[in-house]
């Protein structure tokens, strides 16, 4: 059975409509931004056009990409992960944002609850657990919401806790919370909740480590990371 067309009835060229998502996702830019971005280049769309594409299109990207990564992944054994919360407010309320983090710095999960309770954090073990199987060291803050959870799951001889083991995790949320401030922050849990997961995917797809190679490796990464992106949901 051929593969149905996300593109199709869409007057925009399929290239178009990538290069906004990605550089509305990837990068801290506004709605507006990116629409004088495609103008200087001649592209003439409004930005509630790139509104509708990102939301339309950024969880199939994010979802190709997702599984092209987990299915490379599950070659070899996940070793350690580090596990965070961050604060984020939805008008004015304090929620919460999980994130799982490999020893390589790809973000693995995101997940927003209102709490940070034994529910939640178990809820979202196993969320990560079920699509990336189970690390042999998993690295957690003091938060006894994952011991208590841990113990449930009977991963409680794998975590480890220490002041400065986590830094993996927390240097990860440095790119979300510059996008979060370009985006004015965010007004309900599904949008959040959605524009994690897409931001997620992207950012592992273009992270190339460009500090610990040389630059002759980093552009053939990034020329890569490219071409790839240039072909999802291609028919």
């Amino acid at each position: 059975m051929p593969k149905r067309d996300p593109f199709k009835y869409f007057h925009s060229s399929p290239e178009i409509i990538r290069l906004a998502v990605m550089l509305y996702v990837r990068f801290p830019l506004s709605l507006r931004n990116v629409e004088d971005l495609l103008h200087e280049r001649g592209i003439d769309v409004s930005h509630e056009t790139i509104r509708f594409w990102w939301q339309r299109f950024g969880p199939m990207f994010a979802s190709e990409i997702r599984k092209k990564r987990v299915e490379r992944m599950r070659a070899w054994p996940q070793w350690r992960w580090h596990l965070d919360e961050m604060f984020v407010k939805l008008n004015g309320e304090r929620h919460y944002l999980w994130r799982a983090v490999d020893h390589e710095g790809e973000v693995l999960e995101s997940f927003v609850t209102k709490t940070r309770d034994k529910k939640a954090a178990l809820k979202f073990l196993k969320k990560t657990m079920k699509c990336h199987g189970r690390p042999h060291i998993l690295v957690t803050d003091q938060l006894r919401s994952y011991g208590a959870a841990m113990n449930d799951i009977g991963n409680a001889d794998r975590q480890e806790i220490d002041r400065w083991m986590n830094n993996r995790a927390e240097n990860s949320h440095l790119s979300f919370r510059r996008r979060e401030r370009a985006m004015l922050r965010f007004r309900r849990m599904r949008s959040l909740q959605k524009f994690a997961s897409v931001h997620a995917s992207v950012c592992n797809h273009f992270n190339s480590e460009r500090s610990l190679t040389s630059r002759q490796n980093f552009k053939l990464n990034r020329a890569a990371a490219l071409a790839e992106w240039r072909s999802l949901c291609a028919a």
